[in-house]
């Protein structure tokens, strides 16, 4: 019989990209902050945006800073996953080292919108993981948003408004998650993460290895 463990590939997957929406407030940020600082093999997508850079950032870490007659040239040829006006400047998540990262099986993640996350579910299909952070109650909601002590209550209240309309379109969500405690969580999001890396087509090195079991098994009499 033939020696596999000489002939079996490196175990290869393809990677993956996954969305974190909620209202502001639900824990999304923190969530994502944990995320990264617990998993080396995520990363957060850099954006390119046509807001000047403020003090402290850094090209291609925070954003990749374009003018705004490149960045409607990037729209035109189609060189976003997705992209949307914010206020008075556009924001975009560049589709080639998406790709890339998919093909070295990176995992990308994202803190973007139900808008944004719908526009990159076009485009990138099967490779989005899409997951929804509901609050307990939207009593729990406002009292994390007086909690951090850096909005008014005017602004508190429009957050408010606009929180159930973002969470009317938690529907379209893969997975949808109530945030009563971030470390319970944070563990519900790895426990997505683990099974979606799992799924058969992200394991590029099957098709490889079970052409090699095959070939190494003994012959049926």
């Amino acid at each position: 019989m033939a020696d596999l463990t000489r002939s079996q590939p490196a175990r290869r997957r393809r990677g993956l990209l996954i969305v974190l929406s909620s209202p502001s407030g639900a824990g999304k940020s923190t969530i994502s902050r944990m995320l990264l600082d617990s998993d080396p093999h995520v990363t957060m997508s850099v954006s390119a945006t046509t807001r000047p850079m403020r003090p402290g950032e850094v090209e291609g870490r925070d954003y990749h800073f374009v003018e705004p007659g490149e960045f409607q040239r990037m729209i035109a040829d189609g060189e976003f996953a997705e992209w949307a006006p914010v206020f008075d400047h556009h924001y975009g998540s560049p589709q080639a080292p998406i790709k890339a990262a998919l093909k070295d099986g990176r995992d990308v993640l994202f803190d973007i919108d139900w808008q944004g996350t719908q526009q990159l579910h076009a485009a990138m299909g099967e490779d989005l993981v899409r997951v929804f952070i509901l609050p307990p109650s939207m009593g729990e909601l406002e009292r994390r948003l007086h909690e951090r002590g850096t909005d008014s209550d005017a602004v508190i209240a429009g957050r408010m408004q606009r929180a159930a309309a973002e969470i009317s379109h938690w529907a379209e969500y893969d997975y949808v998650l109530v945030n009563e405690d971030m470390d319970s969580c944070l563990a519900e999001v790895r426990s997505i993460l683990a099974a979606e890396r799992l799924k058969r087509w992200r394991q590029a090195h099957l098709v490889s290895f079970v052409r090699d079991l095959v070939a190494g098994s003994p012959q049926q009499i």
